[in-house]
């Protein structure tokens, strides 16, 4: 079998299965068997698929039809130019978390706190793009923050320090950007998911409740860790921008911008202790 054909019978199941996108997860999957880059698969796709690359795409192609998330499949994800190394114990780094990257990116900073690191994709990222900066990521899942730390050693940013705590439990200092991307799927909302976001752990998608509370934990806590003129970038979900602003403002923090995502939908709530004389 070509690996032309061994891609065509990829398709076929992926799409029986009800996979988007199905070509192009099999692509991914038949480079990742040949562990070769994605981009140089139509060069080898008319030559003979040798039997262990067989094997090691058909096995990726059941496991993908199950709807395990492909980034699983291969252990990594790209995100904003890098390439994170994930596990089923974090969430799989997705494009709309770009916005957060971007928003943080538009002022300087010297030091961040990521409140709910898991990959760590986040922090270093921000820590890659200004090299003068530290961070701190924090999460309750020691797992997470093992995957964290091995992103760390992959992408050479040795100015993040990682601390197992529940939100701020133990944190000192204060920071010139927070940033988080917490739980905030409501959990009457779970059973709508996607089949894929099923293989992710469902700490890091819900807070068992009405998909508010990790942001009232943030509110509650980050007076005591913004540097006075220090800025909080929040991700959201659909419909919370209004929530999770009046939660903030109830805590003493001004509102400076809603950020959209790609899609035009409200993505990032940018907020920060009042000016002085404000």
């Amino acid at each position: 079998m070509t690996g032309s054909q061994a891609l065509a019978r990829a398709v076929a199941r992926l799409r029986a299965a009800g996979v988007p996108d199905a070509p192009r997860d099999a692509r991914r999957l038949l480079a990742h068997a040949l562990a070769i880059d994605p981009g140089r698969l139509t060069l080898v796709l008319p030559d003979p698929l040798e039997e262990g690359a067989a094997n090691r795409f058909a096995a990726a192609t059941l496991r993908r039809a199950a709807r395990e998330p492909v980034s699983h499949i291969i252990g990594s994800r790209a995100f904003y130019g890098r390439d994170f190394g994930v596990t089923r114990d974090v969430l799989d780094p997705r494009p709309e978390t770009e916005t957060l990257i971007a928003a943080a990116l538009s002022a300087p900073f010297e030091t961040v706190l990521d409140l709910g690191t898991g990959s760590g994709c986040i922090l270093l990222t921000l820590l890659a793009e200004r090299p003068g900066a530290t961070g701190l990521g924090v999460d309750i899942s020691e797992a997470a923050l093992a995957v964290a730390r091995d992103n760390a050693a992959r992408l050479e940013v040795g100015r993040a320090d990682f601390h197992r705590a529940d939100w701020f439990a133990g944190i000192t200092g204060r920071f010139d950007l927070i940033v988080s991307n917490p739980p905030y799927i409501a959990r009457d909302e779970m059973q709508g998911l996607a089949p894929d976001l099923l293989h992710e752990p469902r700490g890091a998608l819900t807070d068992e409740a009405d998909g508010l509370n990790a942001y009232r934990a943030i509110a509650g806590g980050v007076g005591h860790h913004l540097a006075p003129a220090g800025r909080l970038l929040v991700e959201i979900g659909a419909g919370q921008a209004a929530g999770v602003g009046a939660i903030f403002v109830a805590a003493g923090l001004e509102i400076r911008a809603v950020h959209p995502d790609l899609d035009g939908r409200d993505r990032v709530v940018e907020a920060a202790m009042p000016r002085p004389g404000e």
